[in-house]
């Protein structure tokens, strides 16, 4: 074992002479590996730190939370039939439903219904008609002033918690707390900015307006009901089957929904929609991975080219080691070592620019911050010691095959 040993030791520091003896035909021979180890890095670490980003959200939101959504299936849409859920199907479950809290209602507003002014300056966003509850549910909590309570809902007050861009948007000065500004041609006073999340997927997440629900209600005013979304937090996550079955019997009662007749909502928990969405990345990684990845193969045979120019050039090389009392062993593992050596150090340049370049990306398209998990570490360099070891096992097996009276005639 001592031996052995030794002459990895010793067939490491000889595969490491002729790499860097021929330093720029080295490099041209790992290019293949750089190349693919960097593709398969960069597009990781952007997905990871993209999922990464996203689990945090979702972490905040909670897993006992669950969101109901109207769903019209698309021949249905095609049709005209648009499902809804209403301020009605709120009542209901906060009022028949045991064991949960915190039931929200949301009402989400675009276009014409969704401009807001100030002294002069217009912009287009996101107003959301929610209830106090809404900031425990999605931990929307404001850096300055306060949320909306449940007296402003009662009440109808024309009060609203702003999204920080907001006050870039229309250049709101000084201290916004307290001041007015204009949605839709009514006038609202802003009682709380909302902590700063940035943007995400080049989605700006603090370009906002949160009213309270009634009050938007009454600023869409009453000639078709809106559609709502619905979330709540269970009391207690053993009885969270119970709870959706029980709300799913609800809803197709308040629907008159037939048996035969398919939901026309959607329940679904954090939990769920936290599983679909790493479901997609890890597809994603996965087909991106193998794209990427077939660059390591054709590194690969490059590799094994090169080793064979090598093995020739140093015919009479390996003729003398063997003269000397080599085995084919010993010439064996040297070769080997040094394809090896190749295709470790093409994959650590290839690592190392990886993540530069998933890093550049992030920072150019305004995705989370790039980061690379360990086991696309260990993957990658095992799979370049694996390719070094498939790729170098010919032309080794060719130089640990020379015969030495020939190999020392070689010219």
């Amino acid at each position: 074992m001592p031996n052995l040993a030794f002459k990895i030791v010793e067939g490491t520091r000889s595969a490491g002479q002729s790499i860097f003896a021929h330093g720029f035909r080295s490099f041209l021979t790992t290019l293949g590996i750089i190349i693919g180890v960097a593709s398969v890095i960069a597009v990781v670490s952007v997905v990871q730190g993209f999922s990464a980003s996203i689990s945090q959200e979702f972490d905040g939101m909670g897993t006992n939370v669950i969101n109901i959504d109207s769903y019209t299936p698309r021949k249905a849409r095609l049709q005209g039939v648009n499902a809804k859920l209403s301020y009605d199907d709120f009542l209901e479950i906060k009022h028949r439903v045991k064991g949960i809290s915190n039931v929200t209602p949301t009402v989400r507003v675009w276009g014409p219904n969704a401009v807001v002014t100030y002294r002069g300056q217009s912009t287009d966003t996101m107003v959301i008609g929610t209830a106090s509850t809404y900031q425990k549910l999605y931990t929307v909590y404001p850096d300055s002033g306060r949320f909306f309570n449940l007296s402003d809902d009662k009440s109808r007050r024309r009060v609203a918690v702003l999204g920080p861009s907001i006050i870039n948007k229309v250049d709101i000065k000084g201290d916004p707390i307290g001041q007015y500004l204009s949605v839709s041609g009514e006038w609202f006073k802003i009682i709380g900015i909302a902590e700063k999340r940035g943007k995400l997927l080049g989605f700006d997440q603090d370009d906002f307006i949160l009213l309270p629900y009634s009050t938007t209600r009454a600023l869409l005013g009453g000639a078709e009901e809106p559609d709502i979304s619905i979330s709540l937090q269970v009391d207690d996550m053993q009885t969270i089957g119970q709870i959706k079955q029980h709300i799913k019997n609800l809803l197709r009662r308040n629907h008159k929904l037939s048996k035969d007749t398919a939901d026309d909502f959607k329940i679904a928990t954090a939990d769920q929609m936290l599983d679909t969405f790493n479901q997609i990345i890890g597809s994603t990684t996965l087909v991106l991975g193998g794209i990427v990845g077939i660059s390591l193969l054709v590194g690969g045979i490059g590799i094994m080219n090169i080793m064979l120019v090598s093995v020739t050039e140093r015919t009479r090389e390996i003729g003398i080691q063997k003269a000397l009392g080599a085995t084919r062993f010993d010439i064996l593992l040297q070769f080997l070592i040094e394809a090896i050596f190749l295709c470790l150090l093409g994959g650590l340049i290839g690592l190392l620019l990886g993540f530069g370049a998933g890093s550049f990306i992030s920072s150019i398209t305004d995705l989370p911050a790039a980061t690379v998990p360990m086991w696309a570490v260990v993957l990658s360099f095992g799979f370049s010691a694996g390719i070094g070891l498939i790729f170098g096992i010919i032309p080794a097996s060719k130089a640990a095959n020379l015969d030495p009276i020939d190999a020392l005639r070689y010219e």
